[in-house]
């Protein structure tokens, strides 16, 4: 993919290669701009520097062109979470920790990756790739789940599916309100590391589990 930028505009122009990727880092720049419904097919194929026809030759439609940002967006979030959690490495229970850790982390350093993956709400059905897309990266929590639910007394664990579904939400939801890299971010008295790390110890004795026995 070839690139130039225009020293006084700072817009990027589309002269040859790969033009899904070209498409996918104009629709990137746009809703960083101005939102994931902030812009239509045709102002994504400028920003590209191509014509309102081009984008047409890979994606069907504006929907065709987010659901598949969005899909680049849960492969990255599968490649840090993973990282994160290492096997459980050093202990589950840290290694829980750090999942949250990364998922703030990204909402802050991706944060058009982090929208259009959660706010273009374009139908799932409609797109497999990105559903499998968001399965994998969810089934990396699960396991986690599973893992530290483990570390208990079989009649005592608690479920590993409700386990992730509650650790993902608590995530979600400190990433979107305090640790976007956007304007949408709001402040808080602490820093939202600290804040989530709360939430887990306080859900996570809930349950019943000893931090520092599931360290062991």
């Amino acid at each position: 993919m070839s690139w130039t930028r225009d020293g006084k505009s700072g817009r990027r122009g589309y002269h040859h290669g790969n033009l899904r990727e070209a498409l996918i880092q104009a629709a990137l720049d746009l809703i960083a701009a101005k939102g994931p419904a902030g812009f239509t097919f045709a102002e994504a194929a400028r920003t590209a520097g191509v014509s309102a026809a081009a984008p047409y030759r890979h994606f069907r439609d504006r929907d065709a062109l987010l659901a598949d940002v969005a899909r680049q967006g849960f492969e990255r979030f599968e490649g840090i979470l993973s990282i994160a959690w290492n096997d459980g490495r050093p202990d589950s229970f840290t290694a829980f920790g750090n999942l949250g850790k990364a998922y703030l982390a990204f909402a802050r350093t991706e944060p058009a990756y982090y929208s259009a993956m959660f706010e273009v709400g374009v139908p799932l059905e409609d797109h497999p790739e990105l559903r499998k897309a968001g399965d994998r990266a969810f089934a990396i929590v699960r396991a986690a789940a599973e893992t530290l639910a483990e570390t208990m007394p079989r009649a005592k664990r608690p479920p590993a599916l409700m386990m992730a579904l509650h650790i993902w939400s608590m995530s979600h939801g400190i990433a979107s309100l305090f640790a976007r890299g956007d304007e949408a971010r709001r402040k808080l008295p602490m820093t939202p590391e600290e804040l989530l790390e709360a939430e887990f110890l306080i859900y996570l004795q809930g349950l019943g589990f000893d931090g520092m026995a599931a360290a062991g």
